[in-house]
Protein backbone atom coordinates (compact mmCIF):
# COMPACT_ATOMS: atom_id res chain seq x y z
CA UNK A 1 0.00 0.00 0.00
CA UNK A 2 2.85 2.51 0.86
CA UNK A 3 4.67 1.96 -2.23
CA UNK A 4 1.43 2.21 -4.51
CA UNK A 5 0.69 5.56 -2.60
CA UNK A 6 4.26 6.93 -3.40
CA UNK A 7 3.45 5.97 -6.76
CA UNK A 8 -0.03 7.79 -7.15
CA UNK A 9 1.76 11.11 -5.32
CA UNK A 10 4.77 11.23 -7.13
CA UNK A 11 3.83 13.06 -9.88
CA UNK A 12 2.49 15.98 -7.48
CA UNK A 13 5.49 15.87 -5.42
CA UNK A 14 7.54 16.72 -9.16
CA UNK A 15 5.53 19.03 -9.99
CA UNK A 16 5.57 20.68 -6.71
CA UNK A 17 9.32 21.13 -6.78
CA UNK A 18 9.42 22.06 -10.04
CA UNK A 19 6.53 25.08 -9.17
CA UNK A 20 8.60 26.11 -6.34
CA UNK A 21 11.52 26.36 -8.47
CA UNK A 22 10.43 28.54 -11.25
CA UNK A 23 8.75 31.08 -8.66
CA UNK A 24 11.70 31.17 -6.54
CA UNK A 25 13.69 32.16 -9.83
CA UNK A 26 10.73 34.55 -10.30
CA UNK A 27 10.80 36.37 -7.67
CA UNK A 28 14.25 36.59 -7.23
CA UNK A 29 14.22 38.44 -10.75
CA UNK A 30 11.63 40.73 -9.38
CA UNK A 31 13.93 41.33 -6.12
CA UNK A 32 17.07 42.50 -8.97
CA UNK A 33 14.39 45.09 -11.23
CA UNK A 34 13.47 46.73 -8.15
CA UNK A 35 16.50 46.75 -6.03
CA UNK A 36 19.32 48.61 -8.39
CA UNK A 37 22.26 47.47 -5.50
CA UNK A 38 21.14 43.84 -5.31
CA UNK A 39 21.02 44.06 -9.43
CA UNK A 40 24.66 45.22 -9.05
CA UNK A 41 25.83 42.68 -7.30
CA UNK A 42 24.37 39.72 -9.60
CA UNK A 43 26.11 41.55 -12.33
CA UNK A 44 29.27 41.36 -10.76
CA UNK A 45 29.22 37.41 -10.68
CA UNK A 46 26.58 37.39 -13.76
CA UNK A 47 27.00 35.79 -17.04
CA UNK A 48 26.80 37.95 -20.63
CA UNK A 49 25.60 37.85 -23.82
CA UNK A 50 27.68 40.03 -25.54
CA UNK A 51 26.10 42.26 -28.83
CA UNK A 52 28.49 44.21 -31.30
CA UNK A 53 25.82 46.92 -32.94
CA UNK A 54 22.97 44.60 -31.87
CA UNK A 55 24.69 41.78 -33.59
CA UNK A 56 24.97 38.70 -30.98
CA UNK A 57 28.15 37.08 -30.47
CA UNK A 58 28.32 33.23 -31.67
CA UNK A 59 30.76 30.78 -31.28
CA UNK A 60 31.41 28.16 -33.97
CA UNK A 61 32.08 24.32 -32.10
CA UNK A 62 34.58 21.83 -33.17
CA UNK A 63 31.13 19.80 -34.46
CA UNK A 64 30.54 23.24 -36.89
CA UNK A 65 27.46 23.67 -34.40
CA UNK A 66 27.06 27.64 -33.21
CA UNK A 67 26.00 28.65 -29.52
CA UNK A 68 26.17 30.92 -27.04
CA UNK A 69 29.93 31.55 -25.51
CA UNK A 70 29.61 31.21 -21.82
CA UNK A 71 31.44 34.89 -20.95
CA UNK A 72 30.76 35.88 -17.28
CA UNK A 73 31.22 39.47 -16.06
CA UNK A 74 34.69 38.66 -14.89
CA UNK A 75 36.16 37.45 -18.20
CA UNK A 76 35.03 40.49 -19.72
CA UNK A 77 36.47 42.70 -17.07
CA UNK A 78 40.08 40.57 -18.24
CA UNK A 79 39.51 41.67 -22.20
CA UNK A 80 38.44 45.10 -20.90
CA UNK A 81 41.53 45.25 -18.70
CA UNK A 82 43.41 43.96 -21.71
CA UNK A 83 42.23 46.57 -24.54
CA UNK A 84 43.05 49.41 -21.79
CA UNK A 85 39.13 50.10 -22.01
CA UNK A 86 37.08 51.28 -18.79
CA UNK A 87 35.48 48.76 -16.60
CA UNK A 88 32.38 51.19 -16.28
CA UNK A 89 30.70 49.90 -19.50
CA UNK A 90 29.99 47.16 -17.45
CA UNK A 91 27.13 48.74 -15.73
CA UNK A 92 25.04 49.22 -18.82
CA UNK A 93 24.29 45.70 -18.89
CA UNK A 94 20.69 44.52 -19.12
CA UNK A 95 18.87 42.12 -16.80
CA UNK A 96 17.23 39.90 -19.20
CA UNK A 97 17.07 36.38 -16.93
CA UNK A 98 18.35 33.92 -14.35
CA UNK A 99 19.10 30.46 -14.54
CA UNK A 100 17.84 27.87 -12.68
CA UNK A 101 21.00 28.08 -10.20
CA UNK A 102 19.96 31.76 -9.70
CA UNK A 103 22.77 32.95 -11.48
CA UNK A 104 22.05 36.12 -13.26
CA UNK A 105 22.04 36.89 -17.07
CA UNK A 106 22.39 40.42 -18.90
CA UNK A 107 22.70 41.54 -22.33
CA UNK A 108 25.31 44.05 -23.16
CA UNK A 109 25.85 46.00 -26.48
CA UNK A 110 29.93 47.03 -26.67
CA UNK A 111 29.02 48.32 -30.25
CA UNK A 112 32.08 51.24 -28.88
CA UNK A 113 34.44 48.83 -28.91
CA UNK A 114 36.70 47.63 -31.57
CA UNK A 115 34.93 44.74 -33.24
CA UNK A 116 37.73 42.72 -34.56
CA UNK A 117 39.39 42.71 -30.70
CA UNK A 118 36.26 42.06 -28.58
CA UNK A 119 35.90 38.51 -30.83
CA UNK A 120 39.92 37.91 -30.72
CA UNK A 121 39.45 37.79 -26.68
CA UNK A 122 36.72 36.57 -26.82
CA UNK A 123 36.92 33.57 -29.14
CA UNK A 124 33.86 34.22 -31.61
CA UNK A 125 31.99 36.51 -34.04
CA UNK A 126 29.63 38.87 -34.15
CA UNK A 127 26.80 37.67 -36.00
CA UNK A 128 23.99 39.71 -37.40
CA UNK A 129 20.09 38.31 -35.45
CA UNK A 130 18.26 37.21 -39.14
CA UNK A 131 21.69 35.12 -39.96
CA UNK A 132 21.86 33.73 -35.82
CA UNK A 133 18.46 32.58 -36.12
CA UNK A 134 19.48 30.07 -38.77
CA UNK A 135 22.85 29.05 -36.86
CA UNK A 136 21.64 28.50 -33.28
CA UNK A 137 19.20 25.94 -31.92
CA UNK A 138 17.92 24.75 -28.72
CA UNK A 139 16.56 27.21 -25.89
CA UNK A 140 19.60 30.31 -26.47
CA UNK A 141 17.60 31.38 -29.36
CA UNK A 142 14.57 33.23 -27.37
CA UNK A 143 17.74 34.78 -24.53
CA UNK A 144 19.07 36.30 -27.86
CA UNK A 145 16.37 37.99 -29.07
CA UNK A 146 14.79 38.97 -25.72
CA UNK A 147 18.39 40.86 -24.93
CA UNK A 148 18.22 42.10 -28.52
CA UNK A 149 15.26 43.79 -28.58
CA UNK A 150 15.86 45.47 -24.49
CA UNK A 151 19.14 46.85 -25.96
CA UNK A 152 17.50 48.11 -28.54
CA UNK A 153 14.12 49.78 -26.99
CA UNK A 154 16.85 51.45 -24.52
CA UNK A 155 18.87 52.73 -27.99
CA UNK A 156 15.48 54.02 -29.05
CA UNK A 157 14.32 55.73 -25.88
CA UNK A 158 16.21 57.61 -24.02
CA UNK A 159 13.99 61.02 -24.87
CA UNK A 160 11.12 61.59 -23.15
CA UNK A 161 7.92 62.26 -26.01
CA UNK A 162 6.05 64.35 -22.97
CA UNK A 163 8.40 66.66 -21.93
CA UNK A 164 11.99 66.14 -24.41
CA UNK A 165 14.09 66.00 -21.93
CA UNK A 166 16.40 62.78 -21.03
CA UNK A 167 14.91 59.91 -19.31
CA UNK A 168 17.23 57.82 -17.10
CA UNK A 169 17.18 54.07 -16.63
CA UNK A 170 17.13 51.37 -13.22
CA UNK A 171 19.78 49.56 -13.01
CA UNK A 172 18.02 46.54 -14.09
CA UNK A 173 17.01 48.30 -17.40
CA UNK A 174 13.17 47.10 -16.77
CA UNK A 175 12.32 50.80 -16.86
CA UNK A 176 13.28 54.52 -17.88
CA UNK A 177 11.98 57.81 -15.76
CA UNK A 178 11.58 61.50 -16.74
CA UNK A 179 12.47 63.22 -13.76
CA UNK A 180 10.69 66.28 -15.54
CA UNK A 181 7.27 64.97 -16.19
CA UNK A 182 7.34 62.04 -13.63
CA UNK A 183 6.69 59.78 -16.49
CA UNK A 184 8.12 56.44 -16.04
CA UNK A 185 8.48 54.00 -19.97
CA UNK A 186 8.61 50.08 -19.88
CA UNK A 187 9.55 47.96 -22.86
CA UNK A 188 6.99 47.56 -24.86
CA UNK A 189 6.09 44.82 -28.10
CA UNK A 190 3.77 45.65 -31.21
CA UNK A 191 0.97 43.06 -30.99
CA UNK A 192 0.96 40.63 -34.26
CA UNK A 193 -1.32 38.37 -35.91
CA UNK A 194 0.54 35.67 -38.02
CA UNK A 195 -1.72 32.89 -39.27
CA UNK A 196 -1.30 29.71 -41.47
CA UNK A 197 -4.49 29.74 -44.32
CA UNK A 198 -5.85 26.75 -45.20
CA UNK A 199 -8.50 25.58 -47.67
CA UNK A 200 -8.61 21.94 -46.07
CA UNK A 201 -6.21 19.95 -48.24
CA UNK A 202 -3.95 23.21 -49.07
CA UNK A 203 -2.19 26.14 -47.41
CA UNK A 204 -1.54 29.77 -48.48
CA UNK A 205 2.11 30.81 -48.29
CA UNK A 206 3.50 34.47 -48.87
CA UNK A 207 6.57 36.03 -49.67
CA UNK A 208 8.11 39.91 -49.16
CA UNK A 209 10.52 41.11 -51.62
CA UNK A 210 12.58 41.62 -48.68
CA UNK A 211 12.63 37.66 -48.05
CA UNK A 212 15.61 35.36 -49.11
CA UNK A 213 15.33 33.98 -52.45
CA UNK A 214 12.68 31.03 -52.08
CA UNK A 215 11.42 31.30 -48.58
CA UNK A 216 7.81 31.65 -48.08
CA UNK A 217 6.33 32.18 -44.99
CA UNK A 218 2.61 31.96 -43.12
CA UNK A 219 0.81 35.79 -43.39
CA UNK A 220 1.38 38.03 -40.49
CA UNK A 221 0.09 42.06 -39.93
CA UNK A 222 0.06 44.28 -37.31
CA UNK A 223 -2.69 44.99 -35.05
CA UNK A 224 -4.51 48.28 -35.49
CA UNK A 225 -5.58 50.29 -32.34
CA UNK A 226 -8.65 49.10 -31.11
CA UNK A 227 -8.92 45.87 -33.09
CA UNK A 228 -9.62 41.95 -31.54
CA UNK A 229 -7.16 38.97 -32.99
CA UNK A 230 -10.27 37.89 -35.26
CA UNK A 231 -10.40 41.37 -36.92
CA UNK A 232 -7.16 41.70 -37.23
CA UNK A 233 -6.60 38.63 -39.51
CA UNK A 234 -9.56 38.99 -41.27
CA UNK A 235 -8.53 42.44 -42.23
CA UNK A 236 -5.03 41.35 -43.52
CA UNK A 237 -6.31 38.62 -45.43
CA UNK A 238 -8.92 40.54 -47.04
CA UNK A 239 -6.11 43.13 -47.59
CA UNK A 240 -3.10 41.35 -48.56
CA UNK A 241 -4.64 38.16 -49.86
CA UNK A 242 -8.24 38.84 -51.29
CA UNK A 243 -9.84 36.05 -49.35
CA UNK A 244 -12.69 35.72 -46.69
CA UNK A 245 -11.68 33.51 -43.59
CA UNK A 246 -15.05 30.80 -42.58
CA UNK A 247 -13.31 30.21 -39.23
CA UNK A 248 -9.39 30.73 -37.02
CA UNK A 249 -7.87 29.40 -33.86
CA UNK A 250 -5.47 30.53 -31.34
CA UNK A 251 -2.18 28.24 -31.44
CA UNK A 252 0.33 29.68 -29.62
CA UNK A 253 2.21 33.00 -29.31
CA UNK A 254 6.36 34.06 -29.30
CA UNK A 255 8.22 37.53 -29.12
CA UNK A 256 9.87 38.29 -32.64
CA UNK A 257 12.42 41.19 -32.25
CA UNK A 258 11.83 42.32 -35.92
CA UNK A 259 11.14 45.24 -36.69
CA UNK A 260 11.38 46.63 -33.62
CA UNK A 261 9.42 44.22 -31.36
CA UNK A 262 6.72 42.32 -31.74
CA UNK A 263 4.30 39.91 -29.64
CA UNK A 264 3.84 37.82 -32.60
CA UNK A 265 0.06 35.41 -32.19
CA UNK A 266 0.01 32.46 -34.05
CA UNK A 267 -3.27 31.03 -35.50
CA UNK A 268 -4.77 28.53 -37.94
CA UNK A 269 -7.47 29.86 -40.37
CA UNK A 270 -10.51 28.28 -42.81
CA UNK A 271 -11.10 30.29 -45.83
CA UNK A 272 -14.53 30.35 -46.73
CA UNK A 273 -15.28 27.17 -48.81
CA UNK A 274 -15.16 28.13 -52.83
CA UNK A 275 -13.23 31.14 -51.82
CA UNK A 276 -9.59 30.07 -52.43
CA UNK A 277 -8.77 32.06 -55.78
CA UNK A 278 -5.99 34.36 -54.48
CA UNK A 279 -5.56 38.29 -55.33
CA UNK A 280 -2.40 39.67 -53.96
CA UNK A 281 -1.65 42.74 -53.21
CA UNK A 282 1.82 43.69 -54.70
CA UNK A 283 2.25 46.69 -52.09
CA UNK A 284 2.36 44.43 -49.45
CA UNK A 285 3.77 41.03 -50.92
CA UNK A 286 5.91 39.99 -53.75
CA UNK A 287 3.73 36.90 -54.21
CA UNK A 288 1.57 34.48 -52.03
CA UNK A 289 0.50 30.94 -53.55
CA UNK A 290 -1.57 27.64 -52.32
CA UNK A 291 0.96 24.71 -51.69
CA UNK A 292 0.40 21.07 -51.42
CA UNK A 293 1.20 18.38 -48.61
CA UNK A 294 3.50 17.31 -50.41
CA UNK A 295 5.75 20.34 -50.83
CA UNK A 296 5.39 21.78 -47.63
CA UNK A 297 6.82 18.02 -46.31
CA UNK A 298 10.12 18.29 -48.73
CA UNK A 299 10.60 22.01 -47.44
CA UNK A 300 10.25 20.76 -43.80
CA UNK A 301 13.22 18.07 -44.90
CA UNK A 302 15.54 20.25 -45.81
CA UNK A 303 18.52 20.50 -43.70
CA UNK A 304 19.79 23.84 -43.76
CA UNK A 305 18.83 27.19 -46.43
CA UNK A 306 19.14 25.64 -50.10
CA UNK A 307 21.74 28.49 -52.03
CA UNK A 308 19.49 29.49 -54.75
CA UNK A 309 21.58 31.56 -56.65
CA UNK A 310 20.06 34.30 -59.13
CA UNK A 311 19.30 33.21 -62.55
CA UNK A 312 18.09 29.96 -61.71
CA UNK A 313 14.12 28.50 -60.58
CA UNK A 314 14.94 29.02 -56.38
CA UNK A 315 14.26 26.32 -54.27
CA UNK A 316 11.16 26.42 -52.19
CA UNK A 317 11.95 26.72 -48.10
CA UNK A 318 10.31 27.85 -44.97
CA UNK A 319 11.34 30.01 -42.05
CA UNK A 320 14.36 28.67 -39.14
CA UNK A 321 12.85 26.29 -36.77
CA UNK A 322 12.37 28.95 -33.99
CA UNK A 323 9.98 30.96 -36.09
CA UNK A 324 6.55 30.59 -34.89
CA UNK A 325 5.62 30.68 -38.73
CA UNK A 326 7.66 27.25 -39.13
CA UNK A 327 5.94 25.77 -36.01
CA UNK A 328 2.36 26.85 -37.51
CA UNK A 329 3.18 25.06 -40.90
CA UNK A 330 4.70 21.65 -38.80
CA UNK A 331 1.28 22.08 -37.10
CA UNK A 332 -1.16 21.63 -40.19
CA UNK A 333 1.25 19.28 -41.48
CA UNK A 334 0.54 16.99 -38.45
CA UNK A 335 -3.07 17.34 -38.75
CA UNK A 336 -3.06 16.78 -42.20
CA UNK A 337 -1.19 13.54 -41.64
CA UNK A 338 -4.16 12.80 -39.45
CA UNK A 339 -7.05 13.14 -41.23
Amino acid sequence: MFKLLQTLFRPQLVLRRSNSSYVERMRYLMHLKEDDAACLDALSSGRLLLYHRLSPLLIKTPAGLYQLPDIHTSDLEGVLDRMGESRALLKEALLIGCTEKHEAQFSLDVGCLDQSEVEKHCGGAFIELRKAFFLLTGPEMPLVSRGQALLRWHQTHGYCSASGHPTFRNQSGSQRICHTSGQTYYPKMSPVVIALISDGSRCLLGRQATFPRGMYSALAGFCDMGETIDETLRREIAEEVGLELASLRVSGSQHWPFPQSSFMVACHALVAPGNTQVNVDHEELEDARWFSLGEVQEALSLKKPPRNPPGQTPTFWLPPPYAIAHQLVKEWVQEQAGH
